[in-house]
């Protein structure tokens, strides 16, 4: 098989058709039985507002702008979006970005998908202490990764994390996403060592290594009394917060490493379609009767997998289990490391191109908007914005993605 054959298939299975038209959204849920759902529960301030939020995004309560296409006259009527960053309708445009600045980045090298997973003992742990737990995942999962580097080429890999506290049934299944360049740029800068092909680092090790570090971190964090544990009284005491540790240390920790993609490209906007979404996309969304809510989901258990099938929740069960992955506020699901670390990523990859006998890294990409009506790449221009108003109750607005039947055209009431 050669390998513009192998690329088209993987292509194919990684970027799947877009998904129908959607007929269900989490909005809808919500606005069906959200009312019932927080007079009966206790939420969070930020579970509250994200809830407001995704019911009223593109409705006549945000209101509404009209665009113009500076070229052709083209115009297009939207509603106004929330810019949650759970609501499942928004965050496209920030993520389009995202991938964009990413693959300016790249460099000419293999790149790692890498993936660490909490078990699920920490889980209820985790609920009380985001925070806490998460931010150790982040941590100690890029420590890891580096003290290999370390040991094997005396440097520091480049290392991108996205958080996602979710599995395909909306229950809690805590892991991190690791796109890992594959080679590390010696400290002193002296030369970019690169990695053997299509292996970084054995994973059986880096599983004791992750645990290792994560029990003395989180041994830690107990000793100093920073662990909330009004959620697990028993772990207040010495016999039961023992029991905790014994039963992680009574298993391996899952950290898996997926197979590499040709492209480091296609990793990129791969991992893109995760990045600033939230547990459930609403094209997966089946049915909403009676206070069932049926979508569907892949199992990766089953042979042959993933296998595509079907569950039905309650209502309240679907809302609990979508709210539970709000994060804390000002929480960063998305962090960089090494290399690849904010305050000197320029530097760093400046240095590393030119160890790699590169040219300069390519200016800065400026994204620009197409006009829908032509495929064209001109630029829609806003014409002006309308302010909301309250919807009718129980009113889903029309289809955004079909703008000339929102309004007349050219008007926004």
């Amino acid at each position: 098989m050669d390998a513009q054959t192998c690329l088209s298939r993987e292509i194919k299975r990684e970027f799947p058709p877009e998904p129908p038209d959607i007929q269900f959204e989490v909005a809808d849920v919500f606005r069906a039985y959200g009312d019932d759902y927080r007079q009966t529960h206790i939420l969070t301030p930020q579970q509250h507002k994200a809830m407001s939020d995704i019911e009223k995004c593109r409705t006549t309560a945000l209101g509404g702008h009209v665009d113009e296409c500076d070229h052709c006259g083209h115009t297009e009527i939207s509603y106004n979006s929330c810019r949650n960053r759970n609501c499942p309708k928004c965050r496209g445009s920030q993520r389009a970005a995202w991938v964009d600045a990413r693959e300016l980045e790249l460099l000419p090298i293999q790149y790692f998908h890498i993936v660490f997973t909490l078990p699920h003992d920490l889980i209820p742990l985790a609920r009380y202490n985001p925070e806490r737990v998460y931010g150790l995942l982040f941590t100690l999962a890029a420590e890891t990764l580096q003290t290999f580097a370390q040991n094997l080429w005396d440097g520091k890999l480049g290392i991108i994390m996205v958080l996602h506290t979710w599995g395909q049934t909306l229950n809690d299944h805590p892991h991190v996403h690791c796109i890992v360049t594959g080679g590390a740029l010696k400290n002193d800068g002296s030369a970019f060592v690169r990695a053997p092909k299509h292996f970084l680092f054995r994973v059986e090790a880096l599983s004791k290594v992750f645990r290792g570090k994560f029990l003395a971190a989180l041994q830690a964090l107990y000793d100093q009394g920073k662990l909330c544990l009004s959620g697990q009284p028993v772990l207040a005491t010495k016999a039961g917060w023992e029991a905790l540790l014994q039963a992680l240390c009574s298993h391996d920790w899952v950290v898996y490493a997926k197979q590499p993609f040709d492209d480091p490209a296609h990793l990129i906007r791969y991992l893109g379609r995760y990045v600033n979404r939230i547990a459930i996309a609403n094209h997966r969304i089946l049915s909403i009767d009676e206070g069932t809510i049926t979508f569907k989901y892949l199992d990766n258990r089953e042979p042959g997998a993933p296998v595509e099938k079907i569950m039905a929740l309650p209502a309240d069960e679907f809302i609990r289990r979508f709210l539970a992955h709000i994060p804390p506020p000002q929480f960063r699901r998305i962090r960089y490391y090494g290399i690849l670390a904010n305050g000197h990523r320029k530097d760093k990859l400046t240095t590393c191109r030119a160890r790699l006998g590169l040219d300069a890294p390519p200016s800065a990409l400026h994204r620009r908007h197409g006009c829908l009506s032509h495929q064209t790449r001109h630029r829609l221009q806003p014409l002006f914005q309308v302010r909301g108003r309250q919807a009718a109750p129980g009113l889903r607005p029309p289809v955004v993605s079909r703008p000339t039947a929102l309004l007349p055209r050219g008007r926004v009431t």
